[in-house]
């Protein structure tokens, strides 16, 4: 690791050097970015392996308030999730990047996401408290940053500050839980009990222990995006350049994942039962709602970022189980839940990394975020059509690629649940089983919309536009990406079994000696008479199936034969008559209407002077978030209130003012006694 922070310094002090010229700090900046992401996913990936701890002691922080890394073996997972993936944006960063050259400087943009790696780093990192807000803050501060980098844009500074504010509520929660934590250690008494040692040591009674997890749940919800808490999300990705939006919904969720795993499996260690239902269902309700309002977009940026909504939901699903069945003593079964949702966490942050960046390909090639001005990309882009559709049918959950795999591990631990003994968990575990299964074929909707709308069909743009394909570097970070999705779909067992320090870490026990009991072919979670998967040979059925479709059809000439366009005996097919990112969506809208806030309008145009079309219609649909109606525009409305009310106490004259301090004075000496 120090070889690691030691690239990134070197790139900020390069970035001295060589700001006045752009291409080559870019090749040379994000060329050692790459390498001190590889470095960090190599020591996270040999510190899991080895069932490694390193300790060290930094004399940085105030006085006798020391900061404290430790690296341990679920911060090394998760430092190789966040370095591994940080390894491929900063491929796809060199080619990406240099689309800004000649339109703005990108100095910011290299120096910001140096100081986001960085913080991401430092956060997984920190064993105490105090260093580890500051790794946060430091973290926060810089995508804030990046996510104002055309800041030009009025829909930039709006998210941007919107992300800021609900990161530092967030952040604030984080605190307080820690302090609550931190007191236990001491009585209340001092600061010594701010290092996470000190706080795994000390007892918690179940009224202040409860309040440290609901606050530290809530700070950390914030930075996931868990619904309502969700609202920053789909403002900031959208806008951000989408090598940011890669990185913070890859893999800095990811951190907030960390965080709640730290407190409450490390840090507080024991825990009722009803923690874990509490997690379920804010993890259920995400997934569930958070696919149905990615459903809805026509924007694909947004659709992706409500999609990170989801996928936090079901890393949350499978952290309740975990928890419910570690506080019935049912370690083995929460072994194989934990594993969900570290394998879901994993998957998550390669899959969606791949989307983004192939959103972003997109987006440099057609300079268009809304899917209803694409269409037809397949034929001018075939690369990123081929890779964009491997990450569709990896997080649609599709076999052989990884999604299938974390999901499926899912099902297994909720049908496992009549191991329980309490019959409200007996009434929830099936209903969330029920939510799942909803969201995954919601999930499987929803890309073959993005997939299809985006790359399929006739394009819709009415503005000529040549539109190429991407960069060697953005095409070959986008494949490591698209093989990584592949590799752990095909082999979970290997990488179960590198897993197991994690689980024994935090719930006591293993899976792996079960999971590759016949062999690495076969995954069994807990025995083979109960469920078992074989990913390898999914995948060689799927290519042999494959490779005999294209033999048979092509082994004789006239086999295939092309026409044009046919549809209901009308062959004249136009970009107008094929399916649009609205209507596609539509049934489901007047399914599941009543969770939004919907708005539809039709106007009348003046009618064409062609007598078979006398008259012409412009239709608006304005969907929108019910959380921001209900929770957040009170608050905002609430918060302009009391401001006019207080501005009106600005008179502009001196001696007003000069009332006020005195006022002031006299009141702090009369308390003061």
């Amino acid at each position: 690791m120090a070889a690691s922070f030691a690239a990134l310094v070197l790139l900020l002090v390069l970035t001295i050097f060589l700001r006045r010229s752009q291409r080559l700090l870019i090749t040379a900046g994000f060329s050692l970015a790459g390498l001190a992401s590889f470095l960090a996913a190599g020591a996270g990936f040999l510190t899991v392996a080895q069932g490694m701890t390193f300790r060290i002691v930094v004399p940085l922080g105030l006085p006798d308030l020391p900061f404290h890394l430790r690296l341990d073996v679920l911060s090394g997972y998760f430092l190789m999730i966040i370095g591994l993936l940080a390894l491929f944006v900063s491929i796809y960063s060199i080619g990406y990047v240099r689309g800004f050259l000649g339109v703005r400087p990108v100095t910011s943009l290299v120096v910001f996401s140096t100081f986001f790696l960085a913080g991401m780093f430092l956060v997984v990192l920190a064993d105490d408290a105090l260093f580890f807000m500051i790794a946060w803050e430091l973290m926060a501060g810089a995508s804030y940053y990046l996510v104002m980098f055309e800041d030009e844009r009025l829909e930039n500074r709006r998210a941007s500050f919107l992300y800021l504010l609900v990161a530092h509520v967030g952040a604030i929660a984080i605190l307080l839980s820690f302090g609550i934590l931190a007191g236990l250690t001491t009585g209340f008494q001092g600061f010594e009990g701010y290092t996470f040692d000190a706080m795994r040591e000390a007892k918690h009674p179940q009224a202040l222990a409860t309040a440290a997890f609901l606050l530290a749940f809530f700070g950390f919800s914030a930075k996931a995006g868990v619904i309502p808490l969700h609202i920053w999300l789909p403002e900031a990705h959208p806008v951000a350049p989408s090598n940011v939006s890669a990185l913070m919904s890859g893999v800095m969720l990811k951190t907030a994942i960390y965080g709640m795993m730290r407190v409450i499996f490390d840090l507080i260690g024991v825990f009722p039962w009803w923690w874990g239902a509490l997690v379920l269902v804010f993890g259920l309700i995400s997934a569930v709602l958070g696919v149905l309002y990615a459903l809805l977009q026509h924007d694909l940026k947004k659709l992706l970022a409500y999609s990170s909504v989801e996928n936090i939901g079901i890393i949350l699903i499978s952290m309740g189980l975990s928890m419910i069945f570690a506080s019935f003593g049912l370690t083995v079964l929460s072994a194989l839940a934990m594993i969900a949702a570290l394998y879901h966490t994993l998957n998550h942050a390669m899959f969606k990394g791949l989307l983004f960046m192939g959103a972003g390909t997109v987006l440099h090639a057609t300079h268009e975020r809304s899917m209803e001005k694409m269409g037809g990309l397949i034929k001018f882009m075939p690369w990123t059509s081929a890779l964009f559709l491997v990450g569709c049918l990896s997080i649609a959950a599709l076999p052989p690629f990884n999604g299938f795999v974390s999901e499926w591990l899912t099902y297994q631990a909720f049908l496992l649940s009549p191991a329980l003994t309490n019959p409200l968990l007996n009434l929830l575990v099936p209903l969330g089983a029920a939510l799942l299964a909803l969201t995954s074929a919601l999930a499987a909707a929803l890309f073959v919309k993005a997939y299809g709308v985006t790359f399929l069909g006739h394009r819709r743009s009415r503005h000529p536009a040549v539109i190429h394909e991407a960069p060697w570097s953005m095409r070959i970070a986008m494949s490591l990406a698209a093989l990584a999705c592949l590799a752990l779909g095909i082999f979970p067992t290997y990488l179960i079994h590198w897993m197991d320090p994690i689980t024994k870490f935090l719930v006591g026990d293993t899976i792996s000696s079960s999971a590759a009991g016949f062999g690495w072919m076969w995954l069994t979670p807990i025995a083979h008479d109960r469920a078992s998967y074989s990913a390898p040979v999914v995948f060689v059925v799927i290519l042999a199936v494959v490779a005999i479709t294209y033999l048979l059809l092509h082994s004789r000439a006239g086999t295939i034969r092309r026409g044009p366009l046919w549809g209901c005996g009308f062959e004249g097919i136009t970009s107008r008559m094929q399916y649009t990112a609205m209507s596609f969506s539509m049934p489901l809208r007047r399914i599941f209407g009543f969770l939004f806030s919907i708005k539809e309008k039709v106007h009348h145009l003046p009618p064409t002077t062609h007598s078979a079309f006398p008259g012409r219609l412009q239709y608006h649909l304005r969907v929108r978030d019910r959380a921001w109606i209900w929770v957040y525009q009170p608050i905002s409305d609430a918060s302009f209130w009391i401001s006019r009310r207080i501005g009106r106490m600005q008179h502009g004259r001196i001696q007003v003012y000069l009332i006020y301090s005195f006022v002031t004075i006299i009141v702090l000496l009369i308390f003061s006694r």
